[in-house]
């Protein structure tokens, strides 16, 4: 399995440029997932990556061998697509053996290879089915059937789940799971959805715009954002984001804004400081608001209740604070009524700052 390195990756379209000098590695057998809003050049690089797309600047390497005038053919790849490109007058087997048919493989070997991939994904029993015979899930477990079945090196994934409906994804999201502890193979998976990147990953490439904003584990991202754009897209409900004004009273940093005073902790004070700036941008994730009644002012919210979504184990506040809507998310048993006004307090380190002009962390 080859080591994948994109070096100042640039596409154009005319006079339209969707991917700006990008730069990644992803590691032998490194489940990699490029996740971002529409529009934010993700499947154009995977689509380089396959050989799909032409590459208007840089290089694409796969262990230090530069691979971007190659054919899709010899690059040594399987692509699972969106619309899961099924043949329809095949049964399933046929469709999970094209490609090695193609190569004039022994029948006996394609045979084989048909049998344990589909025992693998379940679809042992549907082999003599066509496509048209076959729910969403079991096509997409089809199209993935015949990416596996030909033992390529790097396996890339375009949106595989996104006409799937929710169940379905979410079932979809442990199969793969599952399969991926099973094939030690590289994974590069594209999705706009933050729960498959954050579940799939062992490292996760956020984009925005044709630039990568940031990469790493979900844990790091997720807990150390490195701007806003990042801490807005991972985390369901997204974070919460209030203008604050900066303030020195007695030697404490304060950030202050309609409906709240909050004594920054000591690390995000300096960090503030540094800025030399008079405003910030404060954050805080819904899932870090505590309902605490009697919680200390200085490390808690005042929130007005306006909106109370049941989803089951938990319920999800839309809140007014000032001039802002806060999130919260709490355990369903908690008493709230609508109109309420209650106190949420949060662990200090839990406080996200970011520069209001550059949005960048603080």
């Amino acid at each position: 399995m080859p080591t994948i390195r994109l070096e100042n990756l640039v596409k154009r379209y005319g006079n339209v440029q969707v991917l700006h000098g990008i730069s990644l590695e992803m590691e032998e057998n490194e489940f990699t997932v490029l996740v971002g809003p529409s529009g934010c050049g993700k499947s154009t690089t995977l689509r380089m990556l396959a050989g799909l797309e032409t590459v208007t600047e840089g290089e694409i390497y796969f262990d230090d061998k530069p691979v971007s005038m190659l054919e899709p053919k010899d690059r040594d790849i399987a692509m699972v697509f969106q619309d899961y490109a099924l043949y329809p007058h095949m049964n399933v087997a046929a469709n999970m053996s094209f490609a090695l048919r193609l190569e004039k493989r022994p029948k006996a070997e394609i045979d084989k290879k048909v049998r344990d991939v589909a025992a693998m994904l379940g679809l042992s029993d549907f082999l003599a089915r066509k496509p048209g015979e076959l729910s969403g899930g079991q096509r997409q477990r089809v199209a993935m059937g015949r990416a596996l079945t030909r033992d390529a090196a790097t396996f890339l994934f375009d949106e595989p789940l996104s006409n799937l409906d929710a169940k379905l994804r979410g079932q979809m999201r442990a199969e793969l799971a599952l399969m991926r502890q099973q094939v030690q193979k590289n994974m590069i998976y594209v999705t706009h959805d933050q729960i498959e990147a954050m579940t799939l990953a062992d490292k996760i490439v956020v984009m925005h715009g044709g630039h990568i904003q940031q990469q790493g584990t979900p844990e790091e991202l997720f807990k150390h954002p490195v701007n806003k754009f990042v801490a807005g897209f991972l985390g369901m409900p997204p974070m919460n984001f209030m203008d604050a004004t900066l303030t020195e009273k007695d030697g404490t940093l304060w950030a202050e804004g309609k409906g709240f005073s909050i004594a920054l902790p000591e690390d995000r004070a300096n960090a503030a400081r540094n800025t030399a700036r008079a405003t910030v941008t404060l954050g805080l994730r819904p899932s870090d608001l505590i309902f605490a009644p009697d919680a200390s002012s200085d490390q808690s919210l005042d929130l007005n209740v306006i909106v109370s979504e049941y989803v089951g184990a938990q319920s999800v506040l839309i809140c007014g604070c000032g001039d802002a809507k806060v999130t919260v998310e709490l355990k369903s048993e908690t008493p709230i009524a609508l109109g309420e006004t209650l106190r949420f307090a949060f662990e200090p380190d839990n406080i996200h700052l970011f520069d209001t002009k550059t949005e960048m962390a603080l």
